[in-house]
């Protein structure tokens, strides 16, 4: 399904291209739109000042890569995609590109942009051979309801374009508490031209939680009821598809140990009991002069800054808990940090739906360009823009699934939320829209697909159901028909498995969210990009765009589930 809704909207770009030649412009357009649809998922990182965006971002990467002072470049729309080599290129407003040098001070990477004034910079491109870029770019921006008008006005022209499509497929914003700000920003995406469709494509995510409860040691518990509590509020439930409490600078942290602070967080932990309860009651006071450990102001300084007072006090638990080496203390400071949770949400939410969203931005592209520069020809442009929404269900999904949000829907309290998650709410695999385990057989993947079919059908035939809500079970009994489809064409290739080589015996059915799972981490291998380009002009992104779609990462379970262990623990039972 996805391949050919990819080629589908491929063809609709030829036909534009035909229709507008002669249109330098016009044709520029078509080939950034060309671009977008090639190139992988584009997922930015937004909020307020502060918020802790470039932490975030260096965690969901595994290295202190984006800055995260308040130096120039925090001032700049940044982009970050997979290269064989690190390469940083400015991108000038006036045209042209300037590469600049890579260094790296302690660990970070330093950015410097030789003397250009961060006013001549539309944005930064860096290329870095990370997992992760594989399948997304990830898109970092400057701060919200900045003192600096220019500073906010960069996002606010990145994201919320006037009259044209946002540059991001979806975003995750960034809030330390409901500011009146935050509601207003994500209402603007969601209503901007990328937007209009009236899709969710936002995930809130509770910043710095580990603040929430002054740094005690169960403060990432405290965040998440007050995540809970976000995610029942109306007007925030309208605009984020859930809300999840992340302790950045732990995850970064994490993600980044070293062995010598692994080294510090054992002696923190060898400590007696009273001394070492004296020593973590504060910042200040673990920071002060101190003979109970033999760690020094300025270490521990650097400790602090790394971890914060509740990663500190996190990590020596852990330790205390029975983390013997550096690779277990990060990886359980990880799970217990919120970040693995985030990850598969991205995962089931944005990257399984990745083409749907791609092509939304496409079709929207082709909206404004026939609306504002009509052409003798756009005839069948508007009707292959017609015809593509009327073929992909996910774009109606999203639209329904929206509205289900924002104004809810004209069915019971049951039926609502069960076609929600049909819809894909909580995930877009068959057997998660199905209600059922992971792990759940063909057999029974069946007989709830049908069982559901039944239910839905009857309620959309019962002369009781009004108008509207038969649009709704129309819309769900759609999925559901996809699931029973899917479930159906897998069935011949399980009872006769065709013969496999070696090299094609990790190969995968189809999995747009009907089937399998997402990996945390990106599984799909990507061709080398070319960072002298702009962020459209990617290329060779086609074929691994269609493994990473078109294939369930069914090798990120493992982990998934060693994850899964390890959030369900609190580190000091």
């Amino acid at each position: 399904m996805n391949g050919q809704v990819r080629a589908d909207a491929e063809s609709l770009l030829h036909t534009a291209a035909l229709v507008y030649q002669g249109d330098p412009e016009a044709q520029r357009t078509i080939e950034e739109l060309e671009q977008r649809l090639r190139e992988p998922l584009r997922l930015a990182i937004a909020g307020m000042v502060k918020a802790g965006k470039s932490t975030l971002l260096n965690a969901l990467l595994g290295e202190r890569i984006a800055p995260t002072d308040a130096g120039e470049c925090t001032r700049l729309v940044t982009w970050y995609r997979y290269s064989a080599t690190p390469t940083i290129t400015l991108h000038l407003h006036a045209g042209g590109t300037r590469r600049l040098p890579v260094r790296r001070d302690q660990g970070r990477v330093v950015i410097d942009l030789g003397g250009v004034p961060p006013a001549d910079v539309e944005f930064i491109d860096i290329g870095w051979p990370i997992e992760v870029l594989r399948s997304m770019i990830l898109i970092d921006t400057p701060g919200i309801a900045s003192l600096s008008e220019e500073t906010s006005a960069r996002t606010t022209r990145f994201l919320l374009p006037e009259e044209t499509p946002s540059s991001a497929d979806a975003v995750v914003y960034l809030m330390r508490h409901m500011h009146a700000s935050d509601l207003k920003f994500l209402e603007a995406f969601r209503d901007t031209a990328a937007g209009v469709a009236q899709t969710v494509c936002a995930v809130g995510v509770l910043s710095r939680s580990d603040e929430i409860g002054s740094g005690r040691i169960d403060s990432i518990l405290s965040a998440a009821k007050v995540a809970r509590r976000y995610e029942r509020d109306a007007d925030l439930a309208s605009l984020v598809l859930g809300v999840i409490p992340v302790a950045g600078l732990v995850a970064e942290g994490a993600r980044t140990l070293r062995e010598s602070e692994y080294a510090a967080f054992r002696e923190l932990a060898s400590l007696d009991r009273a001394d070492r309860e004296r020593l973590l009651i504060s910042a200040d006071r673990f920071t002060g002069a101190s003979t109970t450990t033999s760690l020094n102001s300025a270490e521990r300084r650097d400790l602090l800054a790394r971890f914060g007072i509740f990663g500190i006090r996190l990590g020596t638990a852990l330790i205390r808990g029975g983390a013997a080496s550096s690779s277990e203390l990060s990886e359980a400071m990880v799970a217990q940090s919120g970040l693995v949770t985030l990850r598969h949400f991205i995962g089931r939410q944005f990257r399984t739906r990745s083409t749907t969203l791609k092509v939304r931005g496409v079709l929207l592209g082709l909206q404004k360009l026939v609306r504002e520069n009509p052409r003798n020809g756009d005839e069948a442009i508007v009707a292959g823009i017609e015809q593509i929404h009327a073929r992909v269900h996910g774009l109606r999904e999203l639209t329904m699934l929206a509205r289900a949000r924002s104004e809810g829907l004209p069915l019971s309290d049951e039926d609502t939320a069960d076609a929600q998650i049909v819809l894909g709410a909580a995930g877009t695999s068959a057997a998660v829209r199905l209600g059922l385990a992971d792990d759940a057989d063909a057999a029974t993947l069946r007989a709830r697909a049908e069982e559901k079919l039944a239910h839905w059908r009857a309620v959309a035939e019962s002369p009781l159901t009004e108008r509207a809500a038969v649009d709704v079970c129309l819309v769900v009994i759609r999925s559901l028909d996809e699931i029973a489809a899917d479930l159906a064409r897998a069935e011949p290739r399980r009872l006769l498995p065709p013969a496999k080589t070696e090299s094609e015996g990790d190969s995968k059915s189809d999995g747009d969210g009907s089937g399998g799972s997402v990996a945390d981490d990106a599984l799909a291998a990507a061709p080398h990009i070319d960072l002298s380009r702009r962020p459209g002009d990617g290329l060779g992104h086609d074929a691994a765009q269609q493994r990473e779609e078109d294939e369930p990462r069914l090798r990120g379970e493992k982990k998934k589930k060693r994850f899964a262990s390890l959030t369900q623990r609190h580190p000091l039972r």
